[in-house]
């Protein structure tokens, strides 16, 4: 069986409820099963004190009515590890949107340390009242570590999208990690997290697109600098990323995010085949994304059609960087003082 045809099987099960074990295989689910509890062992216990919260407001002095922007998942999403509410995730993307957009935003988290696909329904509860204009979703490590059987671990994540996309949001998915870059997890496992997480990838892929909303490849997260660096792009743990790795993260999601928000420059607006963009059949693109990090799909048309005799139609971007932009400590209040 081809990667791409496995990948579709695993979304297929998810959505129509089978199990979804042998696009794996049980033996793969079986070595997991027992090693994971040593790679846990040896990340060891988690933090007691938990990531500083970046929810409230950013981009001060600038014009309303204000983005309101959801951040769900796991410790990815949160910052697990950092010290400073200037260095997560949120404060980076809040700051990058506010910046570029030129707009006041308001950043709400929901997403918890150690949280599983399984918890998101309870984190699209809480994030519905805001009513989001957009989405950010960070899921997938932790089903593979705790070896949650990746059909259960995509149709809960298919069901959370929906629910938010429903709601008017545009939902933005970063996809599993390649969990074989951890480095607590030693082989075979770590050859097993890898096949793992990159299936679980690629079977996000094809249900989010299938769900209307857009997915951004996290692969190793920082490319081939991951592997060059761990000591850097790791954080203390060498499971968490680190200021660093967290401030690579955000800057391969931001892009996305304004896209979703049409806050892109009007050059970028079409595909740029001497980028590698183009649009291809999901499985395909599915494939292809989770090979190259930082890779968006989205769902597009042909003729009028979303499919063809292959599946959905996506477009394959590789979005250019923006500029980086320090992170900010929130504001409390939307109506702060402008900067002197």
């Amino acid at each position: 069986m081809s990667k791409a045809a496995a990948a579709r099987k695993l979304a297929a099960a998810a959505l129509y409820g089978g199990g979804g074990l042998s696009a794996l295989g049980a033996g793969l689910y079986g070595v997991l099963s027992a090693e994971a509890k040593l790679a846990r062992r040896t990340i060891g216990p988690a933090r007691e004190e938990p990531p500083p919260d970046a929810t409230g407001w950013y981009g001060r002095g600038r014009p309303g009515p204000a983005i309101k922007v959801a951040l769900l998942g796991d410790s990815s999403a949160a910052g697990y590890g950092v010290d400073r509410v200037e260095e997560t995730p949120g404060a980076l993307i809040a700051t990058a949107v506010a910046e570029h957009a030129n707009r006041r935003v308001y950043l709400k988290e929901f997403c918890v340390v150690g949280a599983k696909s399984s918890d998101l329904a309870s984190q699209v509860d809480r994030a519905l009242p805001i009513e989001p204009e957009v989405t950010v979703i960070l899921i997938g490590g932790n089903d593979v570590t705790h070896t949650m059987r990746p059909s259960q671990s995509v149709r809960y994540l298919s069901e959370g999208v929906r629910r938010l996309m429903d709601a008017g949001a545009k939902v933005v998915v970063g996809t599993c990690p390649d969990m074989g870059t951890v480095q607590p997890i030693a082989p075979p496992l770590r050859q097993v997290a890898r096949a793992w997480s990159r299936r679980l990838a690629a079977a996000q892929t094809i249900a989010v697109i299938q769900a209307g909303a857009r997915t951004v490849s996290l692969g190793d997260v920082l490319g081939p600098e991951f592997a060059a660096a761990p000591a850097l792009l790791f954080g203390p743990d060498q499971f968490h990323p680190s200021v660093e790795g967290y401030r690579a993260l955000a800057g391969v999601l931001i892009p996305s995010v304004l896209a979703a928000l049409e806050q892109v420059p009007p050059a970028e607006t079409e595909l740029e085949a001497v980028r590698g963009e183009g649009v291809l059949p999901v499985s395909r693109a599915a494939i292809q994304a989770v090979n190259e990090p930082g890779t968006e799909l989205d769902g597009t048309e042909i003729g009028g059609l979303r499919a063809g005799v292959r599946g959905l139609w996506v477009e394959l971007r590789h979005r250019r960087s923006r500029q980086h932009v320090p992170g900010e400590a929130p504001e409390e209040h939307e109506n702060a003082p402008a900067a002197p």
